[in-house]
């Protein structure tokens, strides 16, 4: 992470208001919460994964035995279970 020093990037009456209550130190400044992403949008992570669970879902709706998915995705019983019941992401 790259430090830049306030003094020329803040206007002088911020400078002073933020020195109120800091002084000298370092300050940590995290970004507005309107411009983080979701986990795994960035990475394409989230996308892979609902592509797989569907096609779980498929395969369990074809007639796929829950311990048959099991072997094919390397997943926990408790895992294919959770992606074939829930209702939830059934996209």
């Amino acid at each position: 992470m790259k430090y830049t020093n306030a003094d020329s990037l803040l206007p002088e009456e911020l400078l002073q208001e933020i020195q109120r209550y800091v002084h000298g130190g370092m300050i940590y400044i995290p970004k507005r919460k309107d411009t983080y992403s979701k986990w795994g949008e960035q990475s394409g992570t989230r996308v892979m994964l609902n592509l797989r669970n569907r096609e779980i879902r498929e395969k369990f709706a074809e007639g796929a035995t829950v311990d048959q998915l099991i072997d094919q995705y390397a997943l926990s019983s408790d895992s294919i279970k959770k992606i074939v019941y829930s209702r939830k992401n059934k996209s």
